[in-house]
C-alpha cells in the first residue's frame, strides 16, 4: 500500500472551499495543505477549514512532505502548472479543462506515461445523472449503434462579469474573455464518456461574434485571446461513425439547467431531455414498429426535483431555474460506492464532487487510472481546441489528433462501484 497522501491545494478562490473537506475527510490522505497568491485568502482557508499554509507553489513542488498537488487555479494556467508538478513527481488533481494547447495536453500525457504518476482531471459531466443513465442504457445495448447526440454548457459569462472585474485585478479578462471552446469538456465528456474507447476524428465549428450587452468579447484585442467568439457551436464525427453537437455558449439568455445531455440516439433506441423531464425510447419492430416511450425522470432528477415535478410542474420549471437539485445526487448515480467519510459534506454540480476526489485517491492508494485520466480527457478538451481554429477559419473541417488509449497495463477503476 502506497504512504498516505499529503496534498497541496493550489488556489483558494471561488471553487476550492467546496473541496477541501472532501480532501480532508478522505482516508487515503493525512495532510492537506493551501496555497494562493493573496496571503489572505490562504490564511482564511487555514482558519476556516483547520489546514496548514505553504507560501508559494515553488515551495510546495520542492516539498519532499508534499506528494500531491490539487490545481484550482484561473482555466488558463492549469497545463503548465501540471506539467511543473508531473515534472517535480507528484501526484496530480486538476480542475477543468486539462490545458488550452494540443501541446500542453501532449505533454501532461507524456509526463503521466513515464512516471506513472496519479493525474486525474475534475470533470463533473463525467458524473452528472443523465451521463451515467445514458451510459448504463449505451453498454446494456438499449440505444443499439449509437447515431447522434447532442450537449452543451449554457454558462452566460454576463451573470460573472462584476465578479471577474472585481476579484481578478487586471488579468480578469484572460479567463473571462477565454474561447468558450478552450474549455469544452462539461460538454463533450458527457457525450464520449458514454461510450468508453470513441473519440472524435473531425470537427466543423462555427462562432457568434460577441454581443452589444458586454465588453469581454470582440474582434479588436478586447481580451487576451483576441477571441471574437461569445458561442461556439461544432459538429464531431466519432470513431464509431456517429454524429455529435456541441455548444458552448457564455451570451445565451438561459439560467439553468446549464450542462445537460439534450439528446443520446442510437439506431434501436435514444435518451431526450427538456429542462425537466426525462424520457426514454426503445425501437418496437414486433409492435408495427413503433416506439415504447418511458419516462425515467425520477431515476435522473435528485428526488426532490422529482417531487416537485409531479406536484406543480411550472413552480418545479421556476425552481429549477433558481438551482434546485444542484448540490443533490439522483437515484441513478452510483453513491453507494462513496466513502462512509463523505457522508454530510456538501456536495455541488449535480452531486458530482464525492465522486471526483473520491477517483483521484482511489487511483493514488491502487496505482490504477482514476476515469478521467489524462487520455480520457484529451478526447474531451483537444476536439474543442481544433473547433476554436475551425471557427475563427469560417467553418473549415479540420481533423482531431486523439492520443490513443492508456497503456494495455494500466488498468481503469471503474466508475460505478468501488
Amino acid at each position: 500500500m502506497r504512504e498516505k497522501m499529503k496534498i497541496a491545494i493550489i488556489g483558494c478562490g471561488r471553487f476550492s472551499p467546496f473541496f477541501v473537506p472532501l480532501f480532508k475527510a478522505d482516508p487515503v490522505i493525512e495532510e492537506v495543505f493551501v496555497c494562493d497568491l493573496i496571503r489572505e485568502r490562504a490564511e482564511k482557508f487555514a482558519k476556516d477549514f483547520d489546514v496548514k499554509i505553504i507560501d508559494t507553489y515553488e515551495e510546495a513542488l520542492a516539498s519532499k512532505e508534499i506528494n500531491a498537488i490539487a490545481v484550482f487555479t484561473q482555466r488558463y494556467t492549469h497545463g503548465q502548472m501540471v506539467i511543473r508538478a508531473l515534472k517535480a513527481g507528484k501526484h496530480v488533481y486538476s480542475a477543468v479543462p486539462c490545458a488550452i494547447s494540443v501541446d500542453e495536453i501532449r505533454e501532461i500525457e507524456k509526463l503521466v506515461r513515464e512516471t506513472r504518476l496519479t493525474y486525474s482531471m475534475g470533470e463533473t459531466g463525467f458524473y452528472r445523472a443523465a451521463t451515467c443513465f445514458c451510459r448504463k442504457e449505451f453498454q446494456k445495448g438499449t440505444f443499439g449503434r449509437f447515431t447522434y447526440g447532442e450537449a452543451q454548457y449554457n454558462h452566460d459569462i454576463r451573470n460573472m462579469e462584476m465578479s471577474f472585474r472585481s476579484s481578478g485585478g487586471e488579468d480578469w479578462r484572460k479567463y473571462a474573455g477565454i474561447p468558450p471552446f478552450f474549455y469544452p469538456t462539461h460538454s463533450t465528456s458527457m457525450i464520449l464518456s458514454a461510450m468508453p474507447g470513441v473519440y472524435a476524428k473531425k470537427v466543423v465549428s462555427f462562432g457568434f461574434r460577441g454581443s452589444e450587452r458586454t465588453d469581454i468579447f470582440g474582434s479588436s484585442g478586447q481580451n487576451d485571446y483576441d477571441n471574437p467568439f461569445s458561442n461556439e457551436s461544432m459538429l464531431l464525427e466519432l470513431s464509431n461513425g456517429g454524429i455529435v453537437r456541441i455548444n458552448e455558449t457564455r451570451c445565451i439568455g438561459w439560467t439553468a439547467p446549464e450542462t445537460y445531455i439534450t439528446q443520446f440516439f442510437g439506431d434501436q433506441g435514444g435518451y431526450e431531455f427538456s429542462v425537466a423531464r426525462h424520457s426514454l425510447s426503445r425501437w418496437n419492430p414486433e409492435n408495427d414498429h413503433k416506439t415504447i416511450m418511458t419516462d425515467v425522470t425520477a431515476e435522473i432528477q435528485p428526488r426532490s426535483v422529482s417531487e416537485l415535478i409531479e406536484k406543480d410542474y411550472r413552480e418545479a420549471l421556476r425552481e429549477i431555474a433558481s438551482g434546485v437539485g444542484f448540490y443533490e445526487t439522483a437515484p441513478v448515480q452510483p453513491t453507494e460506492r462513496l466513502p462512509k467519510e463523505f457522508e454530510g459534506i456538501h456536495n455541488g454540480h449535480n452531486g458530482t464532487h464525492h465522486f471526483l476526489i473520491d477517483d483521484f485517491c482511489r487511483a493514488y492508494e491502487t496505482g490504477k487510472l482514476s476515469p478521467t485520466n489524462i487520455w480520457a480527457v484529451a478526447r474531451y478538451n483537444i476536439p474543442g481546441l481544433v473547433a476554436h481554429q475551425s471557427a475563427l477559419a469560417g467553418g473549415v473541417p479540420m481533423e482531431v489528433p486523439d492520443l490513443g488509449d492508456p497503456p494495455a497495463d494500466w488498468e481503469v477503476l471503474p466508475w460505478d462501484k468501488r
